[in-house]
């Protein structure tokens, strides 16, 4: 019996959240790749948010390799806040510097 979690049980809708920051981590793991983005806000303050992702395999079916995002990269990442934990966040969409748009997998599909 395969089961999988509804990405509502962990992340709000109602919670859209945009991020703007440099890739520190990629955990290129399943079943969900998770990045990790340090912020800076108004005060300079840095906060480490933790984004998940789809699988490696979907990811790779959207022309992802294990070095599409290295360590360093600035990034603007979109996506919906975790319900108990503030700096979780689904991704639902990640740009780069240069304006490109990396491809991510919609929340729930």
């Amino acid at each position: 019996v395969a089961a999988h979690h509804s990405w509502t049980a962990e992340y709000d809708a109602k919670k859209p959240i945009t991020v703007k920051g440099v890739v520190t981590k990629v955990e290129w793991t399943n079943p969900h790749t998770h990045i990790y983005v340090d912020a800076k806000d108004d005060k300079g303050q840095v906060t480490n948010w933790n984004f998940e992702m789809a699988s490696t395999l979907a990811l790779e079916r959207g022309g992802w390799t294990r070095k599409a995002l290295p360590v360093g990269t600035q990034v603007t990442v979109g996506g919906y806040g975790g319900r108990s934990v503030t700096e979780r966040a689904i991704a639902s969409s990640i740009v780069l510097a240069d304006g490109r748009e990396l491809f991510v997998a919609k929340p729930g599909n």
